[in-house]
């Protein structure tokens, strides 16, 4: 019993802090009190002070008082879980009007951060119906043993939006680490408004890759609508282009949304950013020049992964 209040005297704030993670996770007090050698009381009185004043740190301070109780902590948070697109600022007025003491949006982010929450941008995807899931799990159960030459003769596609300015109007929401792709933390939105599929579009690049690949090219796109017209349909049918079978509103099957990701951090890595249209276009072409041809194998040769996820989670959203 020495030898505990001797340990209770000399244990230090990360070992308090250790204690309390292991007792947060629904671990036993005695079962904590045995992993860390420690009497069970000192655990015990260590997890009411806990709840009791929201912290485990020992000493007398006389510093600022803590704004919030360990009830509003967990009120914030609740908030927050709830409605991970609130803001702090909105957070703050209504727990300051629930508990009748003013709390401001920093203190809301400082007490989230500690419940493990953080502001973070939400993974965008479109909606899907069982339609689509089941759809989508045919397709990968039909190409899920395909080799590595047949996924290299596809030529994948799609379109992506490039901006001179910053996006200042980004929503953000509360998450934990390591949760990006739960379902809680997505925001399904519908494809529109997509770029009308021209034959300065096709012929330039789909006719260039059709020639060097021959009749085992397949070409690659979504099925938004600018790809589904008759003047679209006819181009490819007079240059003799296969059209690849592709499941409806799968982009995150589709390995070129990862080119999209690095060209859009290469830019944004860019010492001297471009100012006009014309310095986008010739960034971006510079960029795509400079890609390592291992980034794009590496993205083709995915595909047998990617649907053998799909497939796993029967259909949904896949973190690709």
């Amino acid at each position: 019993m020495a030898n505990n209040q001797s340990v209770r005297r000399h244990l230090d704030a990360f070992t308090r802090g250790r204690i309390i993670g292991k007792l947060e996770e629904g671990r036993s007090v005695t079962s904590v009190a045995a992993e860390f050698g420690i009497a069970h009381s000192i655990v015990s009185r260590l997890w009411r002070q806990f709840q009791t004043t929201g912290t485990a740190i020992r000493g007398f301070s006389s510093g600022r008082p803590r704004g919030t109780t360990p009830a509003d902590d967990r009120y914030i948070v609740l908030q927050a879980r709830r409605n991970r697109r609130q803001a702090a600022g909105e957070i703050a007025r209504h727990t300051t009007q629930a508990t009748g003491r003013p709390i401001s949006r920093f203190t809301v982010a400082r007490r989230l951060h500690g419940g493990g929450l953080f502001a973070r941008r939400p993974v965008r995807c479109v909606p899907l119906t069982p339609a689509h899931r089941r759809k989508r799990s045919l397709w990968c159960r039909e190409h899920r043993n395909w080799r590595d030459n047949e996924w290299g003769r596809v030529l994948f596609t799609d379109e992506s939006r490039f901006s001179l300015s910053s996006d200042s109007h980004r929503i953000l929401i509360w998450r934990e680490r390591g949760s990006r792709n739960h379902p809680s933390n997505i925001i399904e939105r519908t494809v529109n408004g997509t770029r009308y599929c021209s034959n300065e579009i096709l012929l330039p690049y789909v006719r260039l890759f059709r020639g060097a690949m021959g009749l085992q090219f397949l070409f690659m796109d979504d099925n938004a609508p600018c790809h589904r017209t008759v003047a679209a349909e006819q181009l490819l049918e007079s240059e003799d282009i296969e059209r690849m079978d592709w499941p409806a509103r799968s982009p995150d099957l589709n390995p070129i949304e990862h080119v999209w990701d690095f060209l859009g951090r290469r830019l944004a890595a860019r010492t001297i950013p471009p100012v006009t249209i014309r310095e986008l276009r010739l960034a971006l072409q510079d960029e795509w020049e400079a890609m390592p041809q291992q980034l794009i194998d590496t993205l083709i040769l995915s595909m047998g992964r990617r649907c053998e996820t799909c497939l796993a989670v029967r259909g949904d959203h896949i973190p690709y």
